[in-house]
């Protein structure tokens, strides 16, 4: 009884509306080309594969990135129509294409309109989104940093979840950000003009003893000193 008094609560639309807002403005690129589409959309494609939604309970996923005007950049299909696992039904394209529309039509993703409609009460015909709109979650938004008057292009998945159809996208985006600023780390900062080498592999006793010259480099000066003067003194 003491637990169930306790239990956190849900979180409620207006909650999850406020995340997917606050998502939108994290994640945005420095630049998009169709080369990153189909990264992503390949990200996308194993991170489903990998899931337990796929292996273990058989649902299948389309995944279609494209850009705001319409045109494809990625699109494949993860599971077979009709199949035992995977399965895709026939209304799975639709229903993509629908929710790429709430995000042309809005300019946010699809799971902020459908949970900022049930914060508000609304339904799609008073906000205007009727005909052939999905409002379901799954169709995110991508932006360029240097660019706020609209997306760039759209990366969307239909497996049936709209919560986490959401979150697959979501951080598939993240992550591949997370790469392509990686990939842009400085090198090692310049000492004296050069830079300083890698280390290279360690060296053993043996490579230590034979290397005169490399021996050289690594014995002190005054090591040096001592035994020439050890050898001067025996002759």
């Amino acid at each position: 009884m003491f637990n169930r008094l306790h239990r956190p609560m849900p979180p409620t639309d207006a909650d999850l509306a406020t995340k997917a807002l606050e998502e939108e403005a994290s994640y945005r690129f420095p630049s998009f080309s169709a080369n990153d589409a189909v990264t992503l959309g390949l990200s996308l494609r194993k991170r489903f594969r990998g899931s337990s939604r796929h292996q273990r309970h058989g649902k299948g996923l389309v995944i279609s990135i494209q850009t705001i005007i319409g045109h494809t950049l990625f699109s494949c299909t993860v599971g077979d129509l009709g199949s035992s696992v995977g399965d895709v039904s026939l209304d799975s394209w639709s229903s993509l294409e629908g929710m790429i529309a709430v995000v042309r039509r809005t300019g946010h993703s699809s799971f902020y309109v459908e949970k900022g409609m049930g914060a508000m009460g609304k339904t799609p015909k008073q906000l205007g989104i009727q005909g052939d709109f999905r409002i379901h979650g799954g169709a995110f938004p991508i932006w360029l940093e240097n660019a706020s008057c609209c997306p760039i292009a759209v990366a969307a998945c239909y497996s049936g979840s709209s919560a986490e159809d959401h979150h697959l996208v979501v951080t598939s985006v993240r992550d591949y950000l997370h790469k392509m600023a990686e990939a842009k780390i400085p090198p090692p900062p310049l000492r004296g003009g050069m830079r300083m080498p890698s280390p290279g592999p360690p060296r053993d006793s043996s490579t230590w003893i034979s290397n005169s010259a490399v021996d050289k480099v690594y014995r002190p000066q005054h090591y040096e000193d001592e035994h020439e003067h050890e050898h001067e003194q025996m002759h």
